[in-house]
């Protein structure tokens, strides 16, 4: 399967695929804006599944887990730029143009936009960075993400309060969240982050909370909802095995087999 994902310069992405290609979890640390230019991304994440078809702009908040199925179109291959809005970017723009936050941004705001003339025109004068017949300056590189955020602003001002919110993740629920986000095969550091806590901050609130080690409980709770939609919604291992966090087939086999003492077929 051939598939590319390569930095064109700092924060500028490209990623192409020209078969039906499943992308593995991803922990989200910034903002970034993106524009799908052919294909489909499905994007799956804990308020359920996104799709970004052909010819949509997209903003993508930062501190979240994200999974993704990437389709090439009928016609074309699959082809996906995103440039990243990083912290010091942002702060550095902020301070230029005062910019402060008024209110905490909606967490179910609409982060699609309209591709307008302002915005295609911005993604293709990206594309002879992407084609390689330019190269771009640190310094370009800057006005480039820069002028990303001018866009995101002139569409709609109140994304300010989404783009130069500075603030850490606040501790939050930990069941609500985990019960949430078990699916996502990711690091327990990764979870602590997105939690608003250290790591041992996170074991602790998480022995008390689930009265369990975070390793054993996810698994767990893996298998419990492989056994669910194996006996309930009739789903093939193959099929799950890899959306609720198992590495390989046969490790989660193994695994079943060792929990419930029966196999998935038994069941």
């Amino acid at each position: 399967m051939e598939r590319t994902s390569e930095i064109i310069f700092d924060k500028l992405v490209y990623s192409c695929a020209f078969e039906t290609y499943r992308g593995h979890e991803e922990f989200i640390p910034d903002h970034f804006l993106g524009f799908q230019l052919s294909g489909e991304t499905h994007a799956f994440h804990d308020k359920g599944k996104t799709i970004i078809r052909e010819n949509t702009v997209v903003l993508v908040r930062k501190n979240q887990l994200i999974r993704t199925i990437k389709y090439p179109s009928k016609n074309e291959k699959y082809q996906f730029v995103s440039i990243t809005l990083d912290q010091e970017t942002l702060r550095e723009y902020a301070a230029e143009n005062k910019m402060t936050v008024s209110e905490k941004f909606p967490d179910k705001e609409k982060l699609f936009f309209e591709p307008d003339e302002f915005f295609k025109g911005y993604f293709v004068s990206l594309l002879p960075y992407i084609n390689k017949t330019k190269t771009a300056t640190s310094r370009l590189a800057v006005l480039k993400m820069k002028e990303a955020i001018e866009l995101i602003l002139q569409n709609n001002p109140e994304f300010k309060n989404l783009l130069f919110d500075f603030s850490e993740p606040h501790k939050i629920d930990l069941k609500e969240f985990m019960n949430k986000n078990f699916m996502f095969n990711v690091p327990v550091e990764t979870f602590a982050r997105l939690t608003g806590r250290s790591l041992s901050g996170f074991k602790r609130d998480f022995s008390k909370s689930f009265n369990n080690t975070p390793k054993q409980w996810l698994k767990e709770k893996r298998l419990e909802e492989a056994y669910y939609q194996i006996r309930h919604k009739n789903k093939k291992p193959s099929d799950i095995y890899l959306e609720l966090g198992f590495e390989n087939l046969s490790h989660f086999y193994y695994s079943f087999k060792q929990k419930f003492g029966l196999t998935t077929s038994e069941v």
